[in-house]
């Protein structure tokens, strides 16, 4: 159940809970991104000649990261 509580000025914002459809879509977008964020990532240290900042690894993390709660957005 979700509960709603008061802010500053007033704004309400719901409390979300995470739910095992979050996890199950975040962990399969997590799959599918690593092949991809790998090939990115082979690219760019071959383009530029050095190591990235962000492993292959946290990358795809990052990119699940920010497209599952899309898919969750009312």
């Amino acid at each position: 159940m979700q509960s709603q509580r008061l802010r500053a000025h007033g704004v309400h914002h719901v409390d979300r809970v995470p739910r095992p459809e979050f996890a199950l879509y975040f962990t399969l977008i997590l799959i599918v991104a690593v092949p991809f964020a790998l090939v990115g990532w082979v690219m760019s240290l071959v383009r530029e000649r050095r190591v990235p900042e962000c492993g292959p690894f946290a990358r795809a993390w990052r990119e699940a990261g920010e497209i599952t709660p899309e898919i969750f957005r009312p």
